[in-house]
């Protein structure tokens, strides 16, 4: 048995806005700045330590990492930083007030936005100044493959070849590993990991700046889940660590989904 965390970055400056953000490059707020570190000193706390780290190319979700790896003494840890483990794509509502938006399209409109598997957003012209082939952080990317809008069944498209051919191969040679990214591309990953249908995944919401922990077994099947965010749990997570080596083999108390948060 082995497990993963996974990490949604902490608040950002479109969050506390209420803004859609998607590829936006905004940065943590000064609430995410102290969600990462609260996040770096649970994982400390309950034991945990890494061999490898994950992040997208946004810097919210960098930022977090570099955070949660300060307050856990890691800085040393290695990162791969990747596209495609980017948040979805929300087309031409990047930037937009949610509240304004809903109130031109309807509040049932943006839910199906927001939360569907597979609704896309209106699409983002490539003229428009928010067009992500305009920014250098993307000039080596092919355009077939910079979005003008994604659903969250197309980014699951760009995320779990990533997650085949790059993680899962270092967990199963018994890394331990860390992903900080978004709430779209955790929803992708907890999707696939759990199975989760097309209609329930509309119910998964991924707090902001709380790991969320996986234990996988040796096929990298999920045994069980659970956010470190209850004082009893990370009790219970913090004797279960001390106990355990670099292959974690005690388990802990099963905590299924709780959940929109």
């Amino acid at each position: 048995m082995t497990n993963l965390v996974l990490l949604r970055h902490g608040e950002s400056i479109y969050n506390k806005e209420n803004r859609f953000t998607g590829w936006t490059d905004a940065d943590l707020s000064e609430k995410g700045i102290q969600e990462a570190k609260q996040a770096g000193k649970i994982l400390k706390k309950v034991g945990y330590t890494f061999d490898v780290a994950f992040a997208s190319l946004l810097k919210r979700a960098i930022r977090t990492l570099w955070i949660v790896k300060d307050e856990m003494n890691l800085m040393w840890l290695p990162v791969t930083i990747s596209w495609k483990l980017n948040e979805r794509h929300y087309g031409a509502l990047q930037g937009l007030n949610k509240a304004e938006v809903a109130a031109i399209y309807g509040e049932a409109q943006v839910l199906k936005w927001r939360r569907s598997f597979d609704v896309r957003p209106p699409k983002l012209k490539k003229t428009d100044p928010r067009y992500a082939g305009n920014d250098p952080m993307y000039k080596d990317l092919d355009s077939k493959d910079i979005p003008l809008a994604e659903s969250l069944k197309d980014a699951m498209e760009r995320i779990l070849p990533y997650w085949h051919e790059a993680i899962a191969p270092l967990i199963l040679s018994d890394k331990r590993v860390i992903i900080s990214a978004h709430g779209n591309t955790i929803r992708a990953l907890i999707k696939y990991l759990d199975n989760v249908s097309d209609v329930d995944i509309m119910d998964i919401n991924i707090p902001m700046g709380i790991p969320l922990i996986y234990e996988l077994d040796e096929s990298l099947k999920p045994i069980k889940n659970y956010y470190l965010d209850n004082p009893d749990e990370i009790k219970q997570a913090t004797r279960t660590m001390a106990l355990q080596e670099k292959r974690y083999d005690i388990s802990l108390p099963c905590i299924q989904w709780r959940g929109a948060r």
